[in-house]
């Protein structure tokens, strides 16, 4: 991606770096100032990459263009800003493109912007299709087949989790026609064809709490909330699964006995969680070895990444997902009531042989999938 840069062209180039990041299937795009020049960075299957640098001269010119296409006021430089960009100069790469949004800071060297890229892809559409290990994907379609409960995903951010939410939604439409499906989102990340999509935000006066109190009203029986943040959206949540709703939502949580924790934390009831917690899903995306340059070592079934020009020199090419899951069973019903520690619920599982996501990685090394390094890495052994 080298250029001859001037200030006349700077449309061209900024249409042409959005087209080479979505031709990429880069998940966001960096533009970050220094005291020198201006990087550009593309996060590709989760880790950054510098893909180009210009002159300092033209990051100012470069950034008033990014707010125009995202239509933010061109004449503040002192406030973030936050936009969405609609289309670029070539239409063709926009097929799988849901939407761009854009996100202007201002820095001690400049305004600091980054574009989220979000993908539609016919591939992740269904639970079939996004890799779970047969036990967790049993247990989701069990769940997904319940009147009521309450199911908890939880991960980091860009770990999948909207994309799973999105799957389980799609089945329950597939398999139980009729039912009334209402989601609230902040923001509304993609369109599902037959679910109420709700935009909510933290301020304003259409937030979770009052978003969620109110549809309570009008009769949905599967609910599905964006993310659970603050103890009055987890109690009415809570409450909504243990009258009659089915609802699912995310937590910020390192493991499924922590969002159980998290929840006792936030000042709901041992009983109200033993008796409306269906099953925690924890989930994270390792990055998938690139077929046209792995290779295999020795006579094992592992594989290496060497990297070449179709993967831009990494050894990878897009994400998998490596998972865990906990179904709310007698032994943990009693530790919840008993208010028991992380370490106590940590060994009942283990107990009972509970598979983690560092075990769950093995099925993906052994079938030459991923590397060890890339699971230690993203699971944290």
């Amino acid at each position: 991606m080298k250029r001859k840069h001037t200030n006349t062209d700077v449309s061209q180039l900024v249409d042409e770096i959005l087209q080479e990041a979505v031709s990429r299937r880069a998940s966001d795009i960096h533009f970050e100032p220094t005291s020198r020049k201006l990087q550009v960075k593309f996060r590709l299957d989760g880790q950054l990459k510098v893909v180009d640098e210009f002159p300092k001269t033209i990051s100012d010119n470069v950034i008033a263009r990014l707010k125009v296409l995202g239509g933010l006021l061109t004449y503040r430089n002192d406030i973030p800003q936050e936009g969405r960009i609609i289309g670029t100069a070539d239409s063709s790469l926009e097929s799988s493109v849901t939407d761009k949004r854009l996100a202007v800071f201002p820095t001690i060297h400049g305004q600091r912007a980054v574009i989220r890229v979000f993908y539609e892809d016919a591939g992740l559409m269904s639970l079939d299709q996004l890799g779970f290990s047969d036990f967790i994907l049993s247990n989701l379609k069990k769940i997904a087949s319940r009147n009521q409960g309450v199911l908890l995903l939880t991960g980091p951010a860009g770990s999948g989790k909207s994309t799973t939410l999105a799957a389980i939604l799609r089945d329950i439409l597939a398999r139980f026609t009729g039912r009334s499906i209402v989601a609230l989102e902040d923001p509304v990340e993609r369109d599902i064809e037959g679910v109420t999509q709700v935009q909510v935000a933290d301020t304003g006066d259409m937030t979770f709490p009052v978003a969620l109190r109110s549809l309570l009203r009008q009769d949905p029986q599967v609910l599905m909330i964006g993310e659970i943040r603050d103890a009055e959206t987890a109690r009415i949540a809570i409450e909504a699964g243990l009258t009659g709703h089915l609802l699912m939502s995310t937590m910020h949580s390192g493991s499924p006995a922590g969002a159980l924790l998290r929840l006792l934390e936030m000042q709901i009831e041992p009983y109200q969680v033993t008796s409306s917690i269906s099953g925690v899903l924890n989930q994270r995306l390792v990055r998938r070895l690139c077929e046209n340059c792995k290779k295999q070592i020795g006579d094992t079934s592992a594989f290496e990444a060497l990297g070449c020009d179709s993967c831009m020199d990494t050894g990878f090419s897009g994400r998998v997902l490596v998972s865990e899951m906990i179904m709310m069973d007698g032994a943990l019903r009693k530790a919840i009531l008993a208010k028991a520690d992380i370490e106590e619920l940590d060994t009942i599982l283990k107990s009972r042989g509970h598979m983690n996501m560092a075990h769950d990685g093995r099925r993906l090394v052994t079938a030459g999938v991923t590397t060890q390094e890339e699971v230690n890495t993203v699971c944290g052994h």
